[in-house]
């Protein structure tokens, strides 16, 4: 299976230009070298040869000058009733959480309550209690393409930001022992994951993420007592160190680039500015920032949404340029005005498609990724990046539409700042248009509709996206009724994987069984770019919405689909309307899956729906259609499904064909408790 992994790679490589071609084969082999080359760095990295590098004359001189670096997050002692004024309970909830860390327990990904063990095993994925051998990274099969392993869960065990909350609670509280419990889990870290040589170290991603987490848990421990020991703090500065220099030696460089090289560039600029004039420090910086004013220009839209189609990876990837940017205002550095523009975009499309409740769209892929996670608010909750963006660089109209728990804000600001960020009138909600990104936003008081008819994702290549041309999802008076199936697992499970990124998990419709981005079976992050959908009609009125649009995917079967979604921004009456158009006889299926939360009854033709305490009627066109009730699953996040249930309509016959389904608000659930 390896093989045959690597000749398809061979396959992608050989169809790029000869200079590409050229240039990944000399970084290929300078990659090779490291199965010698990385011991030899680690131990060159000696006590004495960091100290010669940062012209210091003692590892705690260096620490000292480190620690007295500016940082862009809150690092100082926080006063918790401070923090409960702004956010009340998040000190109880980060002591909470703290205790766990310090147990070693985490809750990641789907595992459930974890006791990670002492010492912790770094290559294992717990959940399924399988594991990788240690070995060169380079040379370690990750995928495990007949295991139901899964290397995320070692991988963001490895992240370690499930100690953020020790540190938190160790600014709150000044106990030693969250300071005694991280500095013992990075020893063990270090200790079990020599430099190149754990599958921790197989994706450089993974070394960037760390610089993010182990950056910040120097600034918030550097003072305790618990961390005085010079042999712990020279390791610990050596291996920081180690991880920049690999970011760069290893960094994921492509012709089409992703959050993976988003994330190494980001990287680079937190460890050049961490250490600033120390060795090489100063050129990860600036190669680093160069690299991202590129990539902000390429992979965001000028209507700010990320080119990977996919909310989750929208939230991740504007961390990932934000954090650089704020760790640069931090140190005085100047940032570009189309670099804050892009920044600013990206926060109004997060607050363009951020539901009232805190929710948002499962569009696209999702695996819960951060960069620096800090507040408690639910998983899917994005409203803090507006706030962030709005303060960080004054704007005002952001600042407008800011809302949602401010705990993110907190922890980067401080509760003082945080706490005078109330702007006195927010803007109401309205429908926006996202025409380069593809999403279409229609809102009206409780009434929230997020439709896709945009690129494939990754400039047409898939990456993260679906296979979802024309899905919606659609709250309506406050309650989830129609919600996307999500992501579920990546390398875990390639039949899962598959199944939920296809045509049939999302609610749009199908043609004889065929997906309308045609995969490759084994590329998990490839789609053809065969549907070219384009939006043909968006009004914006003060009494209603109008949506229509179309893609391709279906003509290599003589098929085009066409589909309109009204909203009537007064009674939230929804009416989605498609137009199936060809030649000759075809299977249609169009599905509508339906959010956990909804009970369904059926008497007859007619349907009732029941969700978070409203009635819903729903109708729909019986010309030659059959409607089936059939149970599915969502995947709320990484590794999580739950059961719900979906609505199909099939039709055997021949073209052209009409399906109009109208879904209205009908009243309160009386059965359901206040």
């Amino acid at each position: 299976m390896r093989l045959l992994d690597a000749a398809r790679r061979a396959r992608r490589i050989l169809g790029k230009s000869p200079t590409y071609v050229a240039s990944r084969a000399w970084q290929e082999g300078e990659r090779e070298l490291d199965r010698w080359l990385a011991p030899m760095r680690e131990r060159s990295l000696s006590r004495g040869r960091l100290l010669a590098m940062a012209r210091a004359s003692s590892i705690d001189e260096l620490w000292t000058r480190l620690r007295q670096r500016p940082y862009p997050a809150w690092t100082s002692a926080m006063d918790p009733a401070a923090l409960d004024r702004v956010e009340p309970g998040e000190s109880a909830r980060i002591r909470d959480a703290a205790c766990l860390a310090c147990a070693r327990t985490v809750d990641l990904l789907g595992t459930g309550p974890v006791a990670l063990g002492r010492p912790i095993d770094w290559a294992r994925d717990y959940r399924v209690g399988m594991g990788w051998p240690g070995g060169f990274a380079r040379s370690i099969d990750y995928v495990n393409r007949d295991r139901p392993s899964d290397v995320k869960v070692p991988w963001e065990i490895s992240r370690l930001q499930w100690l953020i909350t020790a540190g938190q609670a160790y600014l709150l509280d000044a106990d030693e022992q969250y300071a005694v419990a991280a500095r013992d889990i990075l020893q063990e870290w270090i200790d079990g994951n020599p430099l190149g040589y754990t599958v921790n170290w197989s994706c450089t991603m993974e070394a960037a993420m760390r610089l993010f987490t182990w950056t910040w848990l120097f600034h918030v421990f550097a003072n305790s007592p618990s961390w005085r020991d010079e042999d712990f703090r020279a390791k610990f500065l050596a291996c920081l160190y180690l991880h920049g220099d690999f970011t760069l030696r290893h960094i994921e460089k492509a012709d089409v680039n992703g959050n993976h090289y988003t994330a190494d560039l980001a990287g680079l600029v937190m460890a050049g500015h961490f250490f600033g004039d120390v060795g090489n420090a100063g050129g990860w910086q600036e190669a680093g920032w160069r690299g991202l004013q590129e990539e902000i220009e390429k992979q965001v839209f000028a209507d700010g949404v990320d080119f990977e189609a996919s909310a989750p990876y929208h939230r991740l990837v504007c961390e990932l340029f934000l954090w650089p940017a704020l760790f640069r205002k931090a140190c005085g550095a100047s940032l570009s005005d189309s670099y804050i523009q892009r920044l600013r975009a990206m926060a109004r499309f997060a607050a363009a498609y951020s539901r009232r409740d805190g929710t948002s769209p499962l569009w696209g892929d999702a695996d819960d990724a951060r960069a620096l996670p800090f507040g408690g608010q639910k998983l899917g909750d994005h409203r803090y990046l507006v706030s962030l963006i709005a303060l960080a660089f004054g704007d005002n109209d952001l600042a407008a539409q800011a809302e949602g728990p401010r705990s993110e804000l907190v922890w980067v600001v401080g509760p003082e700042l945080a706490a005078s960020f109330a702007p006195a009138a927010r803007s109401p909600a309205s429908s926006m248009a996202f025409p380069h990104g593809g999403a279409y936003v229609m809102r009206a008081g409780d009434h929230h509709v997020f439709i896709d008819c945009g690129p494939v994702g990754l400039a047409g290549r898939g990456g993260h996206g679906h296979n979802d041309a024309l899905s919606f999802e659609a709250w309506l008076a406050g309650a989830p009724v129609i919600i996307d199936r999500g992501s579920f697992v990546y390398t875990a499970s390639f039949e899962k994987r598959n199944e939920f990124r296809s045509t049939s998990s999302h609610n749009t419709p199908g043609i004889d069984g065929a997906e309308m981005n045609r995969f490759d079976p084994g590329n998990l992050w490839n789609l053809q770019d065969d549907a070219q959908a384009e939006c043909t009609t968006w009004r914006a009125g003060d009494e209603q919405d109008l949506f229509a649009g179309r893609h391709q995917g279906y003509r290599r079967l003589g098929v085009d689909v066409a589909r309109e979604i009204s909203l009537d921004k007064q009674s939230g009456r929804l009416e989605i309307v498609d137009t199936i158009d060809g030649q000759g006889e075809h299977q249609i299926v169009v599905p509508l899956h339906l959010a956990p939360s909804v009970r369904v009854e059926r008497s007859g033709a007619a349907i009732r729906l029941a969700s978070a305490g409203r009635l819903f009627s729903l109708s729909a066109s019986d010309d030659g259609w059959e409607l089936a009730i059939e149970p599915t699953s969502i995947s709320p996040s990484y590794g999580v499904v739950e059961p719900s249930q979906r609505l199909v309509w099939r039709r055997q016959g021949a073209l052209p064909a009409r399906l109009a389904i109208t879904i209205k608000p009908d009243g309160t659930d009386i059965s359901c408790p206040p």
